[in-house]
């Protein structure tokens, strides 16, 4: 296939004239936050498209737009600051499923997109926890989930985009069709004239995630310039994204332990069988697709609302972590209930037959975790269910006690949380890292994630308003630490509105890579019409020009 670092913006279809705006209070009112609750907000219309022509005609009126979804972001990416917003509700069709892609519009679900690809026994991998996130807000954060450490992020598995530029004209976006020139720069041909889109030059982190503002690499292709900028590039209206056939059958082990340093050193055990499995695959691999940590004041937490009880979750006196992992297990090896615990009581006798279950009974049996660890089967959704729900109750909990904290407190009270990852080989280093800023501020926190990937979400629990401050401190300290031990302050939530992830991107970038955002911003979206404010604060010196 030829490739170009050139393309040409089309006319939108099909073509439609004015688009209502609705100004109702309640509707405005409706639409006023995300989940992150970023304080102030408010809209000054909320338009419903439902066609491409809709949404050109919607950029060609308006001056100022906000391009939402679930309205699911965690760092006020979807909070209006007097846009127009763009409810994307109405693009939510399951275009196509072929053998091995679907092509969807970006109001899908990702519960609904993952229900439609079961019934043909296929899968889309790189899915966040939440399944409510609307698919165009997956690929406009390059959301990421658990299984990162086997699938890789979003980005990997987009190939194909419509979006609609800030023009009004439309780019159809092919993987391998479009990369960028030698000297570093695209040229899109938008209204008959060339426009020349500049190409970062900072060095992105080497590490498995990364949300961090706009992609950059020498020879990049156009497509990874719009997955991960956040609305502000161009708005989405149909993804092609490939999937996994057929899909894997995961049965979950959830393990306590009595250490940080035992849990890492198991996840470490884990992580290698799982890469030799990818190198070297056979029917008794040990597959593992992701490991998820819950620290000590997450399993306090859980303990604390009634989680462990509610979902019949038991931990030994001695717990101090707990990991939840995912397996992947071949068609041959899935059993019954009955028959796959028989052969976890026979996995340690001699002549036992060798498979995924009893290769990880004895890598547990060697680090005396095997008699307190479950494992449930890919056939006993029910108990999967219950052991997603302690994960779930640990965010969820948090939450409870920040809006407790805001009620009896401050209004001011917020959340603080962190999303950063580091090589898994500094993960230790890492938990140093927050625990030191957060007990050297006597701050309580409680800290979560993705253990395979390296990537945890470190929380604050502030219980007044001087422990927003000091968490707050404690977040751009602790990022310049994880920038030096070579990860990304911003692993895959994005970066949105929020001061203090606008602050760890310049730390991850400088200056001068913020410099470089704006001038593909100012390329694709001289106007700067779309979501004005995220990635990095309006340029008031372009504004007044």
């Amino acid at each position: 296939m030829a490739t170009s670092h050139k393309i040409t913006a089309r006319p939108p279809r099909p073509i439609r004239g004015n688009v209502e705006i609705q100004t109702d209070e309640e509707i405005l009112l409706a639409v006023r936050e995300d989940a992150a609750h970023y304080p102030n907000g408010y809209a000054n219309g909320v338009a419903h498209p439902a066609t491409e022509g809709d949404v050109a005609a919607l950029v060609q009126q308006v001056s100022r737009l906000l391009t939402v979804g679930a309205q699911s972001s965690l760092t006020g990416g979807a909070t209006p600051m007097g846009d127009v917003v763009v409810d994307m509700q109405r693009f939510d069709r399951v275009l196509n499923v072929s053998e091995h892609s679907v092509t969807v519009q970006p109001g899908v679900p990702v519960g609904v997109l993952q229900a439609t690809l079961a019934r043909s026994n296929k899968f889309f991998p790189p899915t966040p926890t939440f399944d409510g996130a609307f698919t165009g807000g997956v690929v406009a954060t390059n959301a990421a989930g658990a299984a990162t450490f086997k699938y890789g992020t979003t980005r990997d598995w987009v190939t194909g985009l419509k979006v609609v530029l800030a023009s009004g004209e439309v780019l159809d976006i092919i993987r391998g069709e479009t990369f960028a020139h030698p000297d570093g720069y695209f040229e899109i041909l938008t209204n008959g004239q060339p426009r020349r889109v500049p190409v970062p030059t900072y060095s992105m982190p080497n590490v498995a995630k990364c949300s961090a503002g706009y992609f950059a690499e020498s020879n990049m292709d156009l497509i990874d310039l719009f997955i991960g900028s956040e609305g502000t590039l161009g708005i989405i209206t149909e993804i092609t994204l490939a999937v996994v056939t057929p899909a894997p059958h995961v049965a979950v082990v959830w393990i306590p332990l009595p250490s940080d340093q035992a849990a890492y050193e198991l996840t470490w055990m884990l992580r290698q069988s799982a890469q030799d499995a990818w190198r070297n695959p056979d029917a008794s691999a040990l597959d593992v697709a992701a490991i998820e940590h819950l620290d000590a004041r997450s399993l306090a937490i859980v303990r604390e609302d009634g989680a462990l009880q509610k979902n019949q979750v038991q931990l030994p006196p001695n717990t101090a972590v707990a990991l939840l992992a995912q397996i992947e297990l071949p068609d041959e090896h899935l059993k019954e209930p009955d028959d796959a615990y028989e052969e976890i009581s026979k996995a340690l006798t001699e002549g036992a037959a060798d498979t995924p279950i009893t290769r990880l009974c004895r890598l547990l049996d060697s680090t005396q975790l095997l008699e307190t660890t479950e494992l449930i089967l890919p056939s006993d959704h029910r108990r999967q269910a219950q052991i997603a729900g302690i994960r779930e109750a640990v965010p969820d909990g948090v939450n409870r006690r920040v809006n407790e904290a805001k009620r009896c407190k401050s209004e001011q009270i917020q959340k603080i949380a962190g999303d950063m990852i580091v090589p898994f080989e500094r993960f230790s280093e890492s938990l140093g890292v927050f625990r030191n800023a957060f007990e050297s501020r006597k701050l309580d926190y409680a800290i979560w994630g993705h253990i395979s990937d390296g990537n945890v979400h470190p929380n604050v629990i502030p219980r007044n308003l001087e422990d927003v401050t000091r968490g707050k401190a404690a977040l751009l300290e602790t990022g310049l630490k994880i920038i030096e031990l070579g990860g990304c302050p911003l692993a895959e939530h994005g970066v949105g509105r929020n001061p203090v992830k606008q602050a760890l991107l310049q730390q991850l970038y400088g200056a001068h890579g913020i410099a470089e955002m704006r001038a593909v911003k100012t390329a694709l979206d001289p106007e700067n019409k779309l979501a004005p404010g995220v990635l990095f604060p309006v340029d008031t010196r372009q504004t007044e020009q």
